[in-house]
């Protein structure tokens, strides 16, 4: 096949449209940017439509194997020129392949886990970067899942697939309602650890062993009322500054990796 050199292109066109969540509704379809976040959603099965590459930018070892373990997967390859592959990507980081994915479908009830799971709510977060931000640090301290309750944004936003390193793929995420998510934790007998900025206790007070969530809230609006009750402790992250809070993304990593300090200090005790 020659480069398609046309922005009028129909293909074209209907990938740019992936960039706008109207889009991906219609299509069922989601953008993906990168070598590292197509690798991740090739590993974790996700079913690529297309992938559109621009030789001269595929200059990397990595981009070059890439595409040819798409070829080997009988993934369709479709050659841009540059122009019509500026359309396509987004920032400054191009490197040369934007895929087209159909839009994976997960649900509260797909969601198989230990016994002993750790996992994350976001309520309410509006900016893909910060829930992509929120999913790379669950993938890095080991959570077992990422639950995006009355989100403000969709999982498979392009921004935030790349601000998650494209592991929105590996880390078993879903979306659903507060009421929903409320529902499935108290039946599952889940624990919760809400962070609020007005909790009496620190954050290191908390016991975040066992099946735990711990349930984080938009910088604007906190968590809503919804998470209080017999199962929830809330926390608060100590701040010595004039800012009352920190982003959502840099409160969520310092939960996570408490946890796992705890969690894992508790199994080297019982060794």
């Amino acid at each position: 096949m020659d480069p398609i050199s046309s922005l009028q292109n129909p293909r074209v066109k209907n990938a740019a449209k992936l960039r706008d969540s109207r889009g991906r509704r219609q299509q069922g379809r989601i953008l993906i940017d990168g070598v590292r976040e197509i690798r991740a959603a090739l590993q974790a099965g996700v079913q690529l439509v297309e992938v559109f590459f621009c030789e001269p930018l595929c200059q990397t070892a990595e981009s070059r194997q890439l595409l040819a373990d798409l070829s080997q997967a009988a993934v369709p390859l479709v050659p841009t020129m540059e122009p019509v592959f500026a359309k396509l990507t987004f920032g400054e980081r191009a490197e040369g392949m934007v895929a087209v994915a159909t839009c994976p479908s997960r649900h509260l009830r797909d969601l198989v886990l230990p016994a002993d799971a750790l996992i994350a709510v976001l309520e309410g977060v509006e900016k893909p970067g910060n829930v992509g931000a929120v999913l790379r640090s669950a993938d890095g301290a080991g959570l077992a899942a990422v639950i995006v309750a009355d989100g403000g944004t969709d999982l498979y936003n392009p921004n935030c697939i790349r601000a998650s390193l494209g592991t929105v793929f590996t880390t078993p995420a879903c979306a659903a309602t507060t009421v929903e998510a409320r529902a499935w934790l108290q039946a599952g007998g889940w624990r919760v650890v809400a962070a609020r900025v007005d909790a009496k206790f620190d954050y290191t007070a908390a016991d975040y062993r066992g099946r735990t969530a711990i349930a984080l809230g938009s910088e604007a609006t906190g968590l809503s009322e919804a998470w209080q009750g017999e199962d929830v402790i809330a926390v608060r992250l100590p701040m010595l500054g004039s800012a009352d809070s920190l982003n959502v993304s840099a409160t969520a990593a310092v939960l996570f990796y408490a946890a796992l300090r705890q969690r894992t200090n508790d199994d080297t005790e019982r060794r």
